[in-house]
């Protein structure tokens, strides 16, 4: 028996297509929709009962896409008793079919309800769980696609504005539906106008995996990945490996409206003749004003990087004129940076933006100085002090550190002394041991001894008594025997 299920095929052909999901994908959502609607069929007509959560596991759906209906199976085991219908069945009631049918198999047995018992509830359910094994499809096929798409930069459309993010539209494999996209306000370049219909270049931060609400991708135009791949683009030396990007610092969200977003990179090359920082400006600034137009007017500045952290730095801080760099904490990275009185605030930059971003690109934290004011002296005794005190505070370490260790060592010394000791105990105590084992199998060897010497000379004894009567006996016959005959020669 199955119940009819008018236009499925038509429905299914639809759902792949218009979801662009394979059509197995779309049987098997449907299938497990159904086996949820019948479980909730089963709870409502047995509110009384309660069902494990593996209850159903033995029962599935079984579409009949030629005659446009559904079936529920369940498979069953073959028992002299029934104990549970939904799950076993009688031997007597299988062998009216099959009468070689034997305890312990398994059947497959149609449980189809009737279409009109199946509910209007029932329905419902099925109807949601579908929409849901759907949207868990899509989401995994997209997961699938983008996962390797980490990291790179897309192609997105603007949609629609949720709160303060945008919904963008990522264009995903050849003959598929765009994706959406979620572009956080943080995310976001203040110098951007974000309008319907409006395309962007966007850096793919994460594809989410889950089944939670919302766009999967997240995609972000504030990254400094979006920078290294515009240059990259850009570029051909970067492109062919002659120049090559060291690092990137980039603060496109600034934490004062006052401040706009800026950018510094540092580039680097091995081939003499190359000047890694003039190609990426290129001529008359071409190739970074590309860049600078793609994102808005974003301020950018390309230094050369070095080995030496000194000449880094001073590099780091352009567009100011560094007159020295002094390393005064290089195990903690510290640098102390002398300007003259008039590049101090070009230094610093606009609310500490331009030292920010040089201490982010080379990993040091530096202090500007005034090159005029600047007390070595007093910085050199400031520093020793520091120093010194740093070093004490190694030394107390290092000695609280060895009085651990000893004080460990000290735990294993007695831990072994006493296994020591405790082993020699047993060392010594075994030969006594085995002498008393020997005693006790001495004993008990006498005694079985005894024991069976005792036995043989009872049986002796026994055999004694037994020939001495017999002696007797034969004796007492024989003298009946002469007194017998003196009475007959008598007579």
């Amino acid at each position: 028996m199955s119940i009819q299920f008018a236009g499925l095929r038509e429905m299914l052909d639809s759902i792949s297509r218009e979801r662009n999901l394979p059509k197995s994908l779309v049987q098997d959502a449907l299938k497990e929709a159904l086996m949820k609607g019948y479980e909730r069929f089963r709870r409502t007509q047995q509110i009384n009962d309660h069902f494990e959560e593996d209850y159903f596991e033995n029962f599935e759906a079984e579409l009949d896409i030629e005659e446009e209906g559904f079936r529920v199976l369940a498979v069953k085991r073959i028992v002299e008793e029934v104990e549970s219908k939904d799950h076993e069945i009688s031997l007597r009631e299988v062998q009216e079919f099959d009468p070689e049918a034997q305890p312990g198999v398994e059947v497959v047995v149609d449980v189809t309800p009737d279409k009109t018992e199946f509910g209007r509830m029932a329905a419902i359910q099925t109807k949601q769980v579908l929409a849901q094994k759907l949207r868990d499809q899509q989401r995994k096929l997209i997961q699938e696609e983008f996962q390797e798409l980490e990291g790179t930069i897309l192609q997105a459309r603007v949609l629609r504005f949720e709160r303060q993010s945008v919904i963008m539209a990522v264009q995903s494999g050849f003959g598929q539906p765009d994706v959406e996209s979620e572009l956080l306000k943080r995310d976001q370049l203040p110098n951007d106008n974000y309008r319907a219909n409006a395309t962007f270049r966007v850096y793919l931060k994460k594809v989410s995996e889950g089944s939670h609400r919302g766009p999967q991708l997240l995609v972000s135009r504030a990254d400094a990945g979006l920078v290294v791949y515009l240059f990259e683009n850009e570029v051909p030396e970067i492109q062919e490996e002659i120049v090559r990007i060291v690092a990137v610092a980039r603060e496109a969200n600034p934490p004062s409206r006052y401040v706009g977003p800026r950018t510094k990179i540092a580039v680097d090359t091995i081939e003499r003749d190359v000047d890694p920082v003039g190609a990426c400006i290129g001529a008359r600034g071409s190739r970074i004003q590309a860049v600078v137009n793609e994102l808005r007017g974003e301020k950018i500045d390309v230094i050369r990087w070095s080995p030496d952290p000194s000449n880094y730095i001073a590099n780091a801080l352009s567009p100011a004129r560094v007159e020295e760099v002094r390393l005064v904490d290089p195990e903690e990275r510290q640098a102390h940076v002398l300007v003259p009185e008039d590049q101090l605030s070009l230094a610093i930059g606009k609310e500490g933006q331009n030292v920010r971003l040089a201490a982010r690109l080379t990993g040091w934290k530096i202090d500007i100085k005034d090159f005029a004011k600047y007390d070595r002296e007093a910085e050199d005794a400031a520093m020793a002090e520091v120093l010194e005190k740093r070093q004490a505070e190694q030394a107390e370490r290092d000695l609280a550190n060895a009085e651990e260790a000893a004080l460990e060592a000290q735990y294993a010394a007695e831990d072994a002394l006493w296994e020591l000791d405790r082993v020699a105990k047993l060392a010594a105590a075994a030969p006594a041991v085995a002498e008393e084992e020997v005693e006790l199998e001495s004993v008990d060897s006498a005694d079985v001894a005894v024991e069976e010497t005792v036995e043989v000379a009872e049986l002796e004894a026994v055999e004694t008594d037994e020939a001495v009567e017999s002696t007797a006996d034969t004796s007492a016959d024989e003298a009946v025997d002469v007194d017998e005959d003196d009475v007959a020669e008598a007579e």
